[in-house]
């Protein structure tokens, strides 16, 4: 969508445009409140210096629904659209990673008591494998910052595959 439709919706429908990058309420609010935008670059900037506010208790809203890693992801709607896009690389996956990832995703919930969280696009299955069994010696602060970071890249993705300031077709 272009930036002038973004900024021609109503609350309403910005709030589930914005809902589908990050479901954090006062994030979302926030970006909304905003409008309008100089430029996509702009909405960016507002969005990543907001998400740096983000906290355990925002992870764990953001996290409530979200699906695991390899996991089938049946939602409808833009957002299980998204998860389906970003967690494309799982489809390849080999059986030795889709059974250690689906095993590291039990250990990462009996841990954490929450999905292991990673922005999946642009990474192979190997990469997301290696990067749960290295996160699963994190401690809580150290491995809470680490998926706060992740939300942050991939509502940030999300925003730039949704928003441009490219000339409407």
């Amino acid at each position: 969508m272009h930036l002038d439709e973004f900024h021609a919706l109503s609350a309403d429908d910005a709030r589930r445009v914005v809902a589908v990058w990050a479901p954090i309420p006062r994030w979302v609010e926030t970006l909304v409140a905003g409008r309008p935008y100089r430029d996509v670059a702009e909405l960016g900037a507002r969005a990543r210096a907001e998400a740096a506010h983000w906290n355990e208790d925002d992870l764990d809203a953001a996290l409530a629904h979200h699906p695991r890693i390899g996991a089938r992801v049946d939602e409808p709607g833009a957002e299980g659209d998204a998860s389906r896009s970003e967690q494309a690389a799982m489809r390849s996956a080999s059986d030795d990673d889709a059974a250690a990832i689906a095993a590291g995703n039990r250990r990462y919930e009996e841990r954490f008591d929450r999905v292991f969280l990673i922005r999946a696009a642009g990474r192979t299955p190997g990469e997301m494998r290696a990067e749960l069994e290295r996160r699963l010696g994190n401690d809580d602060r150290t491995e809470t910052a680490e998926a706060l970071g992740q939300l942050a890249e991939i509502a940030l993705l999300r925003l730039s595959q949704t928003v441009t300031t490219e000339a409407p077709a």
